[in-house]
């Protein structure tokens, strides 16, 4: 069975991370959406609120299952069964600073790949970062995220 873990914070869940995810599901059997908790990150939404995102948007899904976890990836892979680490590529320098994540993950645990898909154009724009400051200036960010997100910011 091909398991795979999508790990990041979705503060919030944008277009680009379902775009990712959507993209990636015929690829795998399994594919869990994994939200690292970061110490060093101040979050602005819960941990709960983008559990909650996540399951809403892929409600009925049997291929998707959200979950946080604390640590390594490669020690969430190990977990829940993964072989695979997947990654969205916006820019070079993205590319640039996953590899050397993957490059790590790889020399924790040579059983985990990573896998890269590169974003739609339309969605190179769509970090969660300049969102969240979108969001913190009272504009409008509906246009960069899932309906079940920008319903439950209104």
């Amino acid at each position: 069975m091909r398991i795979c873990l999508f790990p990041g914070t979705f503060d919030p869940v944008t277009l680009g991370h379902t775009d990712i995810i959507n993209r990636a599901l015929p690829l795998f059997d399994k594919l869990f959406i994994g939200i690292g908790r970061n110490v060093n990150k101040q979050q602005m939404f819960t941990e709960e609120k983008r559990l909650g995102w996540l399951r809403d948007i892929y409600k009925g899904n049997s291929k998707i299952e959200a979950l946080a976890y604390d640590g390594l990836t490669v020690e969430c892979c190990k977990q829940i069964g993964a072989t695979f680490v997947l990654r969205g590529i916006r820019y070079v320098n993205d590319f640039e600073y996953e590899k050397a994540i993957a490059d790590m993950n790889r020399s924790l645990d040579n059983h985990v790949e990573t896998v890269f898909l590169t974003c739609l154009p339309q969605y190179t724009s769509f970090a969660s970062t300049l969102v969240r400051d979108v969001i913190r200036n009272g504009g409008n960010v509906a246009q960069f995220l899932p309906r079940e997100v920008a319903e439950s910011l209104q």
